[in-house]
């Protein structure tokens, strides 16, 4: 999970992340650690972070 965050945060931007995935750990003092806490009890949450991370990895495999 913590993987999946910090590419998310690295490829997006805390901004842009938090725009595609309205949650407060993303938008209010984001931090990895804050949202790796939020993510772990909360399975909806961490669900559309996950289909995120699988689009983008989507996305990376079409670009090459």
């Amino acid at each position: 999970l913590a993987t999946i965050v910090n590419e998310l945060v690295e490829s997006y931007g805390w901004a842009e992340l938090s725009d595609r995935i309205n949650i407060r750990c993303f938008t209010h003092d984001p931090s990895v650690s804050s949202s790796l806490k939020f993510l772990r009890r909360t399975p909806w949450a961490r669900a559309q972070v996950e289909a995120l991370y699988l689009a983008l990895l989507r996305e990376r495999q079409r670009q090459q």
